[in-house]
């Protein structure tokens, strides 16, 4: 039996099992069912609010992407307005710098073109003024040549035959002197008067720099038609005897001036070349002479600067020479005087030795004495009448007696 209880009232009344079991059944399935009700109807609605959240979730989340993309379509909108813009300004500054860089270059090709003109008008005024003043200077040579020429005919008609010879000298003393003040201030030009070595040339020619540097030299001879009448020479016997000139009056060219030999092709067409027979050796007509000694000058100019350093230089040499020599000389005065002083000193090292030597036999002489002294001493100090007397008993006796008297 099965007791139950009234939820109501709390009458207790007993059932028997099986209706219990009725009961029970009954009671659990209804309450089974309605549990499953409320269930369903608590999933359900659990459902519609899982469902309503997924829906709002979903439409969040949607609309957070519509968001997201339509910043992202806005931000390429914007990229792409940005590099549009960019695009386009970096068209437009090619395009300007491009502009610039070709009106550049074409004011540079412009300017360049200018140049070029400039420099072909001055070129060409140039070549112009050139030709120009080559030709006025070849038409001044040529006058001054036929000048030339026209005064040595002049020179040669007028001069007689007892004349000729001096007058040749005279004449080229005269054209030297007429420039001498303008063109040749620093130049010696006169005659050789110095026959000590047997012979003498006619003149000779010395040029100087401003600070007395000979630079060019000149033994000339002068040789006309009319000399040595009685047998007729030519150039060449000339060449050996001028040559030994030019050697013993220490003249770098030697030039012979001749009227020798007036029909001669070789010499009548200029300034003629033998230093092939001896060195620096030239024969001219008289109107070459201005022009031979010019030509050689302004040759010999070109080198004074060479020549200048190698006179420093000899200089310097010779200093150096000076100065190893004073050397050489000190250091000879120095070796003598060291080797006497080392001498000497060696001779005083000696004598110092020796004089160590001597003092050193006193010091043990003298220490030997000392010790001498010293024991000498000790045994003074040791003495007594006791010991005095030991041996000898008369003078103790005497002592004693004295010693006893004088109490």
């Amino acid at each position: 039996m099965q007791e139950i209880k009234c939820p109501k009232c709390g009458t207790v009344f007993q059932v028997e099992e099986s209706g219990y079991a009725e009961i029970v059944k009954q009671v659990r399935d209804k309450e089974f069912e309605k549990a499953i009700a409320d269930r369903v109807r608590e999933m359900e609605k659990a459902r519609g609010t899982e469902l309503e959240l997924a829906e709002e979730k979903t439409r969040r989340e949607l609309s957070d992407s519509i968001a997201e993309k339509d910043r992202a379509i806005a931000e390429l909108q914007l990229r792409l307005e940005s590099a549009r813009k960019e695009s386009e300004l970096a068209v437009k500054n090619v395009r300007t710098e491009s502009e610039l860089a070709v009106k550049t270059a074409l004011a540079d090709k412009d300017a360049q073109i200018l140049k070029l003109t400039g420099e072909i008008e001055n070129a060409r005024t140039g070549a112009e003024l050139r030709e120009k003043g080559l030709k006025e200077s070849y038409e001044i040579k040529l006058r001054d040549k036929d000048e030339l020429i026209e005064r040595y005919k002049n020179f040669k008609l007028s001069l007689s035959t007892k004349m000729i010879g001096e007058s040749l000298e005279q004449y080229c003393e005269n054209e030297f002197n007429k420039l001498r003040a303008t063109g040749f201030r620093n130049t010696y030009f006169e005659k050789d008067n110095d026959a000590s070595s047997g012979t003498k040339g006619d003149y000779i020619f010395r040029d100087f720099t401003e600070d007395g540097l000979q630079y060019i030299s000149i033994m000339f001879e002068m040789k006309n038609e009319a000399d040595e009448t009685a047998t007729k020479h030519k150039n060449e016997d000339f060449f050996k005897k001028l040559d030994k000139d030019r050697n013993e009056k220490g003249c770098e060219y030697a030039v012979l001036v001749s009227m020798l030999e007036p029909d001669s092709d070789l010499y009548n067409t200029g300034i003629v070349d033998v230093s092939h027979r001896y060195p620096k050796m030239y024969v001219i007509r008289p109107q070459f002479f201005i022009p031979m000694i010019t030509m050689l000058r302004n040759a010999a100019q070109s080198s004074v600067e060479y020549q200048t350093q190698l006179e420093l230089v000899k200089k310097q040499d010779m200093d150096v020479a000076r100065f190893e020599e004073e050397m050489n000389r000190f250091k000879d005065a120095f070796g003598r005087n060291y080797r006497l002083a080392s001498e000497k000193f060696q001779k005083a090292i000696d004598e110092i030795d020796k004089s160590i030597e001597h003092l050193q036999k006193i010091k043990d002489a003298l220490t030997g004495a000392e010790n001498n002294l010293r024991l000498a001493n000790n045994k003074a100090e040791d003495l007594s009448i006791k010991k005095l007397t030991k041996n000898s008993p008369s003078i103790r006796a005497k002592f004693e007696q004295i010693g006893t008297d004088g109490n």
